[in-house]
């Protein structure tokens, strides 16, 4: 049974860093988010881009001298997919241990993981949660390619064994995460949702969308952890929105006005005990970073409260679902800008929570 889940305002951060030192970077996330720590990517680090630092284990993988891809067409690549649904078998029902499966995180792709666990260590208190994070199966498989650069997603078997494999990776990071004595939080990160509803994603059905969310979500609450879900830019907000996440992270800087039109859903997700994950701060273009300050994002966060209360959600009980954070990841700043996103976001955290 997971508990209730009021954040109050506490802050959390997204997930990459713009720097290449792993024990700085959760040195920075001990320090700026001390509640609710999470493990960094590294994006300056080819291994730990969004599809490769998840990608390791997936059957027919293949990293070619230009891109990395799977290659349905090699030898024994039926045997590698029979392989792999009887070793996912095996470890959901316990036959075979996690850390000793294709499911665990591996230090090379996911030093930064790795990282927290020692810090979570070193810390006497205990954290009111701490976050992991997944590529989401979308993104993940609109992203990744076959041998014809058709993406994965198209191919049902494999997509059925990519949204499997991140499902027990998300889980593996929740056993991991639990040993901290605190909630876990485990978020599903989807900017390829920013094209849902374009010629893009004409193909692919709002159903099958739901349902590849929804296995890496089951497997989540499995374990007793909290789901949430990131999408860095607008999208159909109904479809989260109407799902069994606990967490809806938006870009409240860029995207509020497009994201309070979703009134119905929204109501109905909150009055459900869901929490709001305000990306106040923002993290692009870096002139609109450097330009940003504290009374800013502050003034965004009354007028958000304003517009939903206008919609006839109690701000008290408003404020006691929502978390601040960037309005992404800060991979792609210089590390100055970095630094002042994870600050202003403490900073604005700290003003919410004694308001």
């Amino acid at each position: 049974m997971r508990p209730v889940l009021q954040p109050d305002g506490r802050s959390m951060l997204i997930g990459s860093q713009p720097i290449d030192d792993h024990a700085l970077a959760a040195q920075l996330v001990m320090a700026h988010v001390p509640e609710i720590p999470n493990w960094v990517q590294l994006p300056v680090f080819a291994q730990e881009g969004m599809i490769s630092q998840f990608a390791p284990g997936l059957p027919g993988l293949t990293h070619g001298e230009e891109r990395t891809y799977v290659d349905t067409a090699a030898d024994g690549f039926d045997d590698q997919m029979v392989a792999f649904f009887e070793e996912f078998l095996a470890v959901v029902e316990e036959r075979t241990p996690w850390d000793e499966s294709r499911f665990a995180l591996d230090r090379t792709y996911a030093r930064g993981f790795f990282e927290l666990l020692s810090a979570l260590k070193a810390r006497p208190e205990k954290p009111f949660a701490v976050k992991g994070q997944i590529t989401g199966p979308i993104t993940f498989c609109t992203s990744l390619t076959d041998e014809r650069r058709r993406a994965i997603f198209y191919n049902e078997g494999l997509r059925d064994a990519a949204v499997k494999m991140l499902a027990l990776k998300a889980a593996w990071q929740v056993r991991q995460l639990k040993a901290a004595g605190a909630p876990v939080i485990l978020f599903i990160d989807e900017p390829a949702l920013a094209g849902y509803g374009s010629s893009e994603f004409i193909s692919i059905s709002r159903e099958d969308i739901a349902a590849c969310l929804q296995e890496v979500i089951d497997m989540v609450h499995s374990l007793g952890a909290w789901a949430g879900v990131h999408v860095c830019a607008n999208t159909d907000w109904s479809l989260l929105l109407s799902s069994e996440l606990d967490i809806v992270n938006f870009d409240a800087f860029g995207y509020f006005d497009k994201f309070v039109l979703y009134a119905e859903p929204l109501k109905s997700f909150l009055h459900a005990g869901g929490c709001l994950a305000w990306g106040l701060v923002p993290t692009s273009p870096a002139d609109i970073v450097q330009a940003a300050t504290l009374e800013q994002v502050w003034a965004r966060w009354q007028a958000g409260v304003q517009a939903l209360a206008a919609l006839g959600i109690d701000p008290m009980a408003l404020r006691r679902q929502s978390f601040i954070t960037p309005s992404c990841g800060t991979g792609s700043l210089p590390p100055e800008l970095s630094q002042k996103v994870l600050e202003m976001t403490q900073a604005l955290s700290a003003r919410v929570r004694n308001s």
